[in-house]
């Protein structure tokens, strides 16, 4: 009789020295555990789609992607039907972030510094999780599976509540500001159909045109009114006055039809609770 795979874990964690700590504590906590490191987001987001980990430590501020960015756009790039989607932990110099994090149903958290006895009992947890897993199911479903469904929706609103301003946008944006060679044209922001993230610009598509923006999609982010401009994936926001029909194709992804435009948007699965009710 085989045994079971070692189970993988992937730390992301930009500050060397305490990923080496912790490291060394989960090696001894946890003897049997894969240890993979990286030292950013978007590196974290690479390996985790390579590697498939079982268990995944997210420091949440890291420069450039952070861990909560980078945990949602795993969500949304996880294609691994027969692979569970990895269980959360994240790390943490801040308290609100912790809360934040165990209440977006993260198996658990740990702050920095990370006490022995602290994350023994993460491990225990972990253990725990993952035994039931493998007791409950030989093969798991992540797109169809309400507890994963719903961390993953819960993933998408902790990191909507975290970003600047996204609370209460007080003074939505009414135009914005296109440049077109030396010409500078003036968008009115309700003939926006969507904007798309797109290299260094983001991409802004009305019905009767295209633009580039210098602006962020994370900045526009908060300046637009979160009721009418909704976000479908990391790099998408779509004009929900100009959704014409939802739909969802044979692999079960759900895609947008658009008035004024011809393609079709696919919505990810991080933001496809938008659309359960319809």
């Amino acid at each position: 009789m085989t045994s079971p795979p070692s189970p993988i874990a992937l730390i992301a964690e930009d500050e060397p020295l305490l990923a080496a700590a912790l490291q060394d504590e989960l090696a001894r906590a946890w003897p049997a555990l894969q240890l993979h490191c990286v030292g950013d987001g978007i590196s974290a987001l690479t390996q985790a789609l390579l590697l498939q980990p079982d268990v995944l430590f997210f420091d949440i501020r890291m420069p450039g992607m952070s861990g909560l960015e980078a945990a949602a756009a795993l969500a949304e790039d996880w294609d691994a039907p027969a692979k569970a989607f990895p269980a959360l932990v994240f790390v943490t110099a801040y308290d609100q972030y912790a809360v934040q994090a165990f209440e977006a149903q993260a198996i658990d958290y740990l702050l920095k510094p990370v006490q022995t006895a602290r994350l023994q009992k993460t491990v225990s947890k972990l253990q725990s999780a993952l035994g039931s897993r493998a007791l409950t199911a030989t093969k798991y479903e992540a797109t169809e599976t309400p507890a994963a469904d719903q961390t993953l929706q819960q993933l998408c609103q902790l990191l909507a509540s975290t970003r600047p301003g996204s609370t209460l946008v007080t003074t939505p944006l009414k135009l914005l500001q296109a440049s077109v060679g030396n010409t500078i044209h003036l968008v009115p922001i309700e003939t926006v159909v969507y904007f798309e993230a797109a290299d260094k610009y983001v991409r802004v598509l009305t019905d009767e045109r295209e633009y580039l923006i210098r602006t962020p999609l994370k900045e526009l982010i908060g300046q637009l009114d979160p009721s009418v401009f909704w976000q479908i994936h990391r790099g998408t926001l779509v004009n929900s006055r100009c959704i014409g029909s939802v739909s969802r194709d044979e692999a079960g992804k759900t895609q947008l039809s658009l008035r004024g435009r011809t393609e079709r948007l696919i919505v990810s699965r991080l933001y496809a609770g938008l659309f359960k009710a319809m």
